[in-house]
């Protein structure tokens, strides 16, 4: 009886192997799954950039139009190096602003041609000479 009981599972092990064997497995459609997944990508990503935009519009118009702090001018002065001219209130704060750091160069009172100045394209704008008088006039003074 032991020696039945091997040779019987054996046979019931090939039997079931060579039955499996014969059904036809269902082949998984590579093509619809790709484009399945290509949809959801797709779907997420337009999501993504739905948000962000929506986050831009809505969060950059309400900062801007309540800032107390107005950028009129600025000039890179090196790879990471800028100087900036900010108007708070009636006066203007020339601000050095470097790799971790932000010094208060000079305060002035608010010029005459503010709104001039801040309408300028950076490529027609006088900024570059006027902060060098402006240097020239504060070391003359010292």
């Amino acid at each position: 009886m032991n020696r039945g009981t091997p040779l019987l599972s054996s046979a019931l092990l090939l039997l079931s192997s060579a039955a499996l064997a014969q059904t036809p497995a269902a082949a998984p459609n590579s093509a619809g799954s790709l484009l399945q997944v290509l949809a959801g990508l797709v779907a997420v990503l337009g999501l993504m950039a739905g948000a962000a935009w929506l986050l831009k519009r809505f969060n950059g118009s309400r900062a801007g139009s309540n800032s107390a702090v107005r950028i009129v001018g600025g000039v890179s002065v090196g790879s990471r190096e800028r100087v900036l001219v900010l108007e708070v209130g009636e006066q203007w704060i020339v601000v050095g602003v470097g790799a971790g750091r932000v010094n208060a160069l000079a305060t002035m009172a608010r010029q005459q041609c503010a709104e001039d100045v801040a309408n300028l394209t950076p490529a027609t704008s006088a900024f570059p000479g006027w902060l060098k008088q402006i240097i020239e006039r504060r070391n003359a003074s010292q």
